[in-house]
């Protein structure tokens, strides 16, 4: 097979589909691999790194798409890409098709066969593919959220470690899942008092038992929520759906309840946010602030850090891709039950049903 690694173009996203060890995993098994020439820098890996190990540079993302059975990649396709992705062409990346109609649409017009890495569910449920991404995610939340509290950047001025005679400050983590615990391990690390909050009391047991002292659990309903955003100065958005759109567990009109310069970090922005105020924001700008409240709505956070993350990335999805590359994608999926529920498109068929209802579908088959 040919597998196709393009750069990615989406605003300050420095990670790439595959490491130089990925790739010597498909060539030394004879797939030839095309890597669009820069693509690995961002992440610290240069042209040569990627022809030492059998890769051949092309110029261009053009020739790239032209070239290759299957493209591997970080984030979803953007408009420049849409047109170059040709029907049968396997996809492999991120695609969190709930949060965009415009991109589901495009990948139905183009006919290829879509496997997203966030769906791809091993048979206790768990998403092998989102974890390390999640893992970088809800540990960044914390370094961004400490750093946006800072007066300059119209934070409420608090360093939430604090200080000998000084109380620490409070974090608020929505969701007990992978980003929720990360957050929770890093602010506990800094000092903070933490509070999770989850609907799965086997999670809120799991938190409990890990945790240091400083770390409470409580139920999630609107009434704690409602309660414990009056108090806390830092708000870490981390609840998922698998493959649908996130709730929307912090409304508009809880914002006057806040204290001003409280921060909010929606890290479910990607799946369309579980804060109604959140919209997507990039890493050259991204914060906003509304009601006085300022707003962390980065969708591509683990882009920040490319190398630690497409390390983590490519342990997680070389086995996959090369199951794709060996079998072909139908074998493949038929022999990994895991793998086949990453099938979100196929030649103009959406097959996963919670994009179809996050539209309103019924028909969702494009002719």
């Amino acid at each position: 097979m040919t597998i196709g690694i393009p750069k990615e173009i989406k605003n300050n996203e420095s990670r790439v589909g595959m490491t130089p060890a990925g790739v010597f995993e498909l060539t030394k098994r004879h797939h030839t691999v095309y890597v669009q020439t820069t693509a690995g820098e961002g992440s610290g890996f240069s042209n040569s790194d990627y022809e030492n190990v059998g890769a051949i540079i092309l110029d261009s993302m053009q020739q790239v798409y032209q070239s290759s059975d299957m493209i591997v990649k970080v984030k979803e396709p953007i408009e420049e890409e849409y047109n170059l992705i040709q029907p049968h062409q396997i996809v492999f990346t991120y695609f969190h098709f709930a949060s965009s109609e415009t991109l589901t649409l495009a990948m139905l017009k183009s006919k290829a066969i879509c496997i997203a890495y966030e769906t791809v569910e091993d048979e206790d449920g768990t998403l092998p593919l989102l974890t390390p991404m999640s893992e970088v995610a809800g540990r960044m939340a914390i370094q961004q959220g400490a750093k946006y509290l800072e007066k300059p950047i119209k934070g409420r001025g608090v360093l939430l470690g604090g200080v000998p005679g000084v109380p620490p400050g409070k974090v608020l983590v929505l969701g007990a899942g992978v980003v929720g615990i990360q957050a929770a391990k890093m602010a506990a690390g800094l000092g903070a008092h933490v509070t999770i909050l989850d609907v799965n009391m086997k999670r809120l047991r799991y938190v409990n038992d890990v945790m240091p002292s400083h770390v409470v659990t409580e139920f999630s309903n609107e009434f704690n929520v409602r309660k414990h955003i009056q108090t806390h100065d830092l708000i870490v958005g981390g609840v998922l759906i698998k493959g649908a759109k996130a709730p929307k567990l912090i409304t508009k009109d809880m914002l006057k309840i806040m204290r001003p310069g409280t921060v909010l970090v929606d890290v479910a922005v990607d799946q369309g946010g579980c804060m109604e105020t959140t919209k997507v924001t990039t890493h050259e700008n991204p914060t906003f602030i509304v009601d006085d409240i300022v707003h962390y709505g980065v969708a591509n956070m683990p882009g920040a850090v490319p190398y630690t993350s497409t390390l983590a990335l490519t342990n997680v999805t070389l086995p996959y891709v090369l199951k794709l590359a060996d079998k072909g994608w139908k074998q493949a999926c038929q022999d990994d039950k895991p793998l086949a529920r990453g099938l979100n498109i196929v030649e103009g068929e959406v097959v996963y049903n919670e994009i179809s209802e996050a539209f309103g579908w019924e028909n969702t088959s494009v002719n």
